[in-house]
């Protein structure tokens, strides 16, 4: 059962009661990620993520370690371009002292200068390794190529220059305007009670109150149609981006549909015909990634670089005869059975029902119920994914490849 109340002091909490599992995961996520900072702070959400674990003025980073494994749980964070979750999992007799710690932490977080210089140094070796893994970066060069002049083009991690230019001072000021009740979901799934949770929210909470989600501006300048990025690599890194509406766009669900006919799947257009026909490739799929106002759909693989011509060629193939003929009624049903089946398969445990409301909530300020996600999935048709993909596949593509290339290896790809 899903029950969501906005508190007095604005925190919305929803909660998912699994009857019969033993753990709870309870998560703080607030509706901040690296699109809201300026460039000056490029990577500070990021960097309060780190700096959030090390503590509060009554407890230390190695106390709430050793709290949590006495207990047996975990804890972790993430950041995204547009949130930043804070998470723990214990045994349900356990939730109160979960709740305190990341109640402490994210109402009362210490940032104690030598901290804050020991997480700089982490996350600049952080940055570094990021740049050296091509499969990671040929993703963020789609997004700088896609996005370019917006946040929402720049590394979450933020760079060399602005973490370590960032002092104690303005990653507070970040977190005292960001980190309001106004702007936070608290969500719980697993052996929770709905009251007893918003007791303990209501008791832990000892922030300012207000606060509202950040004033957003959509991308406007136009993408760079082609990013090349030099690396002395054994394999070629190739995705293109086809720009598509934002999250709230009654087609997302057709979209995803698209996107698992084409890419999704072992049995995904892509993947049979550039790996299994073709032996092009290992790792071959899309993926969608969706933001408040904009989002793209994806297509990426790996090969060898005198090969990445001809899979670039068979990819825009396959993406062509899509915009023009759509997909079967095998490929949906075997799109809205997988989908089907990934729902349920991802629901088994406490963490990812938590995820799951806590994003629902935060970014669309509801969460539907399972039945009504398939119900929405399966009422997806032919004539749905046809339209979505003509409007998606004809339009003009962002190529961004890293391999040992020079910068104009490659032209635009176009579908006809």
């Amino acid at each position: 059962m899903i029950r969501t109340t906005r508190l007095d002091n604005g925190i919305t909490v929803v909660t998912e009661t699994m009857p019969h599992v033993a753990s709870v995961t309870a998560g703080f996520w607030v509706g901040t990620g690296s699109r809201d900072e300026e460039p000056a702070l490029a990577g500070a959400s990021h960097f309060l993520e780190h700096l959030l674990f090390k503590g509060s003025p009554t407890r230390t980073a190695e106390e709430i370690a050793e709290a949590v494994d006495a207990v047996g749980g975990d804890m972790n964070a993430f950041t995204t371009k547009e949130l930043t979750a804070f998470y723990v999992r214990v045994l349900g007799e356990s939730l109160e002292l979960g709740l305190d710690i990341l109640s402490d932490v994210m109402w009362n977080p210490a940032f104690r200068p030598e901290e804050v210089e020991a997480e700089r140094q982490v996350i600049l070796e952080e940055i570094l390794m990021h740049s050296d893994e091509p499969s990671d970066l040929v993703h963020d060069r789609l997004l700088e190529a896609m996005y370019s002049g917006h946040p929402l083009g720049r590394d979450v991690l933020g760079d060399e220059e602005s973490i370590e230019a960032m002092d104690a001072g303005a990653i507070g000021g970040f977190h005292a305007h960001h980190y309001r009740p106004a702007n936070i979901v608290v969500a719980m799934a697993g052996a929770v009670e709905h009251e007893r949770a918003l007791e303990m929210i209501d008791a832990g909470f000892t922030g300012r109150p207000g606060g509202a989600a950040p004033a957003r501006v959509a991308p406007t300048e136009a993408a760079l149609p082609v990013s090349v990025t030099n690396r002395p690599t054994e394999q070629a890194h190739v995705v293109v981006g086809f720009p598509t509406p934002g999250r709230h766009d009654p087609d997302r669900f057709a979209l995803s549909v698209l996107d698992h006919v084409l890419g999704g799947g072992l049995s995904s257009r892509l993947f049979q015909e550039i790996r299994e026909r073709r032996g092009l490739a290992y790792s071959v799929y899309s993926y969608r990634s969706t933001f408040e106002d904009t989002g793209l759909l994806a297509f990426y693989a790996g090969t060898a670089p005198g090969r990445a011509r001809e899979v670039l060629d068979r990819m825009m193939g396959e993406l062509e005869k899509m915009a023009e003929s759509g997909a079967t009624e095998r490929e949906l049903a075997v799109a809205k059975g997988h989908m089907r089946g990934e729902t349920a398969l991802s629901l088994e445990d406490s963490a990812a029902r938590m995820s799951r409301v806590a994003r629902s909530q935060l970014l669309h300020g509801e969460v539907l119920e399972v039945e009504d996600v398939v119900a929405r999935v399966e009422a997806v048709s032919l004539e749905d994914v046809a339209r979505v993909a003509k409007a998606t596949l004809t339009q003009t593509p962002v190529l961004a490849v890293v391999g040992p290339f020079g910068p104009d290896t490659f032209a635009a790809p176009r579908v006809a």
